[in-house]
């Protein structure tokens, strides 16, 4: 009887263990590099993230109450901003009443986070502002907003229908914003994530 050669045997072993060992690295890179739809997400975040986050531009606004809003005004907190019209149409209420609802369901980060409407004229609606939104800071950008304004994609002074809801970090960077086909957990979400890896604001 012919025996198959000792070398020939642990030469095909050597291969074997060899396969065995590669394979699922090469499926691995197969389906990542090959297949895009099996490609996971490079992000967890459900917002749109603007990249690179841009710093705003240096501003001083006015307020209803006869304060002044600027940049310093946004340091050390994180800021959600709705930019409209200061009589608050529909887009306008739903996205002031979701930007105070996630802040809510923030509970002990609750003041951590503040929210800021910029009104682009006719301001305001302060009966229901006052009485739905406590707490709101309210700034008119008139004339002198405009670079503000414009420092936002997507904005009213580019696009009227938009009505984004933005988040501007506690250096005072833009860095996201939410459509309102955006999913209503989704701002939360983001939220919660950002405060848990957040060392600053």
């Amino acid at each position: 009887m012919d025996f198959e050669p000792v070398h020939r045997r642990s030469r095909r072993q050597l291969w074997l263990l060899i396969a065995v060992f590669f394979a699922p690295l090469a499926t691995a890179f197969l389906l990542y590099y090959g297949f895009e739809d099996w490609r996971p997400s490079r992000s967890t975040n459900q917002g749109e993230l603007l990249q690179p986050a841009r710093a705003l531009p240096v501003f001083e606004l006015s307020t209803p109450e006869g304060t002044t809003l600027t940049n310093e005004s946004l340091r050390g907190k994180w800021n959600l901003v709705y930019i409209g019209d200061g009589q608050c149409g529909q887009r306008c209420r739903e996205a002031l009443v979701l930007m105070r609802q996630s802040r809510l369901a923030l509970n002990e980060d609750l003041p951590r986070v503040q929210r800021i409407f910029l009104t682009t004229g006719h301001c305001c609606d302060q009966h229901y502002l006052q009485s739905t939104h406590p707490g709101l800071i309210i700034a008119q950008s008139g004339t002198t907003g405009q670079p503000l304004l414009h420092a936002f994609p997507g904005a009213p002074a580019a696009e009227p229908e938009a009505g984004y809801i933005y988040i501007v970090d506690p250096l005072g960077n833009l860095m996201m914003r939410y459509s309102p086909e955006a999913p209503h957990k989704a701002l939360l979400e983001d939220l919660e994530k950002l405060l848990k890896l957040s060392h600053i604001g």
